[in-house]
């Protein structure tokens, strides 16, 4: 079955996303790809409730095929990994996490964006049981041995080298290194002490075009779509959260002007649109648009804050404001 953001609770619970069986372990699949590795190992954990994350949808229905042909009933979603554990996940609450073949970004400028820094195994050992464990399995050794460092790093993990599960090596990664003559390298990370409580994301879900992020305003000056024509980037900070305002487009087909807004947000980083809609008479709806999915957290929010200054500071003036 796939979740849409909505269908979820921020955090959720095993026994109200899997009611036909309460008392089954959590695990959590982080990059299944073609759902290969589930579809081997799921006979080994037939007690198991599997939630699986993915950020490609070609994959997400690959995986659902192979899920609805084995007759399981595996939760499966499509959104930022990070996102997912942060927002949707209890303390204490997963026996285990499976990363297989992630993306090394090997580049070292890249660094930042792998998924396995002591930030992510910090928040990982809060959202797993104590004793639960991540299984990683990669064929790049340098992410290996930085995966290693950075969760020694953390204090929170026993660290067990071992054989990677026969399902790992059915993946199509592991297959085309086994045609090298390699194997790749696995490693378990059994959480033995968990850190204070990790605060979980906030998530605004929607449930009417209404209840977006938005300002109405009213224009000082008629000459406000020239002053969009000459924009240049703008920068607002909020504490850790950076909003970058990186251009300004023209609807083709609709009345509006959409502002192109980055939002970093910790590990977080979204690219949203904030639409400008002329209103009756002289006011200007300043609203989130849906499109992309963006997911409405403190930061997004503040994106829709950033516009609305960036107007207020070339003499618009604010009616209200919901965001």
């Amino acid at each position: 079955m796939i979740y849409r953001l909505s269908d979820f609770q921020f955090p959720d619970s095993s026994t109200r996303l899997y009611p036909h069986n309460p008392d089954g372990e959590w695990q959590l699949e982080i990059g299944f790809g073609d759902g290969k590795f589930w579809n081997a190992h799921s006979a080994l954990e037939p007690d198991a409730n599997y939630l699986g994350v993915e950020i490609s949808g070609t994959s997400l229905l690959k995986a659902q095929a192979k899920s609805k042909a084995a007759g399981r009933r595996d939760l499966l979603t499509k959104m930022p990994a990070q996102t997912l554990v942060w927002a949707v996940i209890p303390s204490s609450s997963l026996s285990r996490i499976y990363v297989n073949f992630p993306d090394p970004w090997p580049k070292a400028g890249h660094f930042e964006n792998r998924l396995l820094r002591a930030s992510f195994f910090t928040l990982a050992a809060d959202r797993l049981k104590p004793g639960g464990e991540i299984w990683f399995t990669t064929d790049h050794d340098e992410y290996f041995e930085f995966a290693l460092e950075q969760a020694t790093q953390t204090g929170f993990y026993q660290i067990i080298q071992t054989e990677p599960p026969q399902a790992a090596l059915e993946t199509k990664y592991a297959k085309k290194w086994e045609g090298f003559g390699l194997r790749p390298q696995h490693v378990r990370f059994r959480v033995t002490s968990q850190p204070e409580r990790a605060p979980h994301l906030e998530v605004h879900v929607p449930s009417a075009e209404e209840d977006m992020p938005h300002s109405l305003i009213e224009f000082g000056t008629p000459d406000f779509a020239i002053q969009l024509e000459h924009f240049e980037k703008a920068v607002y900070r909020y504490g850790e959260t950076t909003v970058v305002l990186l251009e300004v487009l023209k609807s083709s087909n609709r009345p509006v002007h959409f502002f192109l807004a980055h939002v970093e947000e910790g590990d977080l980083i979204q690219e949203v649109l904030v639409g400008l809609t002329a209103r009756a008479g002289d006011s200007t709806l300043v609203r989130l648009d849906r499109f992309g999915s963006p997911i409405i957290t403190p930061g997004v929010k503040r994106a829709v804050e950033s516009v609305t200054r960036w107007l207020e500071e070339r003499g618009a003036k604010v009616l209200a404001r919901a965001y």
